[in-house]
């Protein structure tokens, strides 16, 4: 899961929700699901996610999109398996590494003999 955001005190949802590829509606509805979503919202209502929702996020996104869990458990997995944090920041630290070494490899190879 490769997530493209600037690093910023706030993201709307339209960055967020294009930085998962997913649509605004599924984060209100993740929200509703997850306590341990709580965007900021000001006086209009719209929502800003700091950078901890973001990681709350990769967690679901994670556990829902790519493991397949269902949202009753996935919620389930966030309060009885402490683990789970670091599984996906230690998958996202791998993705980086193996990107880097693509890129070392594909430079290796337009190297002139």
């Amino acid at each position: 899961m490769n997530i493209n955001l600037p690093d910023k005190l706030y993201y709307s949802i339209g960055e967020v929700a294009k930085a998962f590829d997913v649509n605004a509606s599924l984060l209100r509805y993740w929200e509703q699901e997850f306590p341990i979503l709580k965007p900021k919202k000001n006086k209009k209502g719209n929502r800003y996610f700091t950078p901890e929702d973001i990681k709350n996020l990769k967690i679901i996104y994670y556990l829902v999109k790519e493991k397949g869990y269902t949202l009753d458990g996935a919620r389930i997995a966030l309060t009885t398996n402490t683990k789970i944090p670091e599984t996906v920041s230690l998958l996202d630290r791998l993705v980086f590494v193996k990107s880097e070494l693509s890129k070392l490899k594909d430079s290796l190879v337009d190297l002139p003999e």
